[in-house]
């Protein structure tokens, strides 16, 4: 059994964002005789899923749905798979996007190299395209 402070430190995350995650549903936490929240390993793997999925831009709500099926039982499992299918393509685009993104930087930079490398420093406004 893991103490808050424990998982916090051992996720990097704040005691406060297990205590949002428990508020919301999301997690659920073992109390000892003086009410103090305990979690399983169990429990701090579940919790990785979920910071995995909300690096990824996952909403609240989208989380908070996957854990209502789950709590209904293994004949939810085509509408969890979805779920996470529907994520994983949110991602994919995402990764396109960055993609694009950064190839549009690396022009930048590379017009600036060029710019900076120059003798003769023309007007900046000819680098802008």
């Amino acid at each position: 059994m893991y103490s808050i402070s424990q998982v916090a430190e051992k996720l990097n995350i704040k005691p406060h964002t297990l205590r949002y995650y428990e508020q919301e549903g999301i997690l659920e936490s073992n109390r000892n005789h003086a009410s103090v929240r305990n979690y399983t390993e169990q429990q701090v793997k579940w919790l990785r899923f979920v910071l995995k999925l909300r690096e990824t831009h996952m909403p609240v709500s989208s989380i908070q749905e996957y854990v209502k099926l789950m709590q209904e039982g293994e004949h939810t499992a085509n509408e969890r798979l979805q779920l996470l299918e529907d994520h994983r393509a949110s991602i994919q685009q995402q990764i396109r996007e960055l993609q694009d993104t950064e190839q549009m930087l690396e022009k930048k930079v590379s017009t600036y190299k060029d710019m900076i490398g120059n003798e003769v420093h023309p007007s900046i406004s000819s680098y802008i395209k």
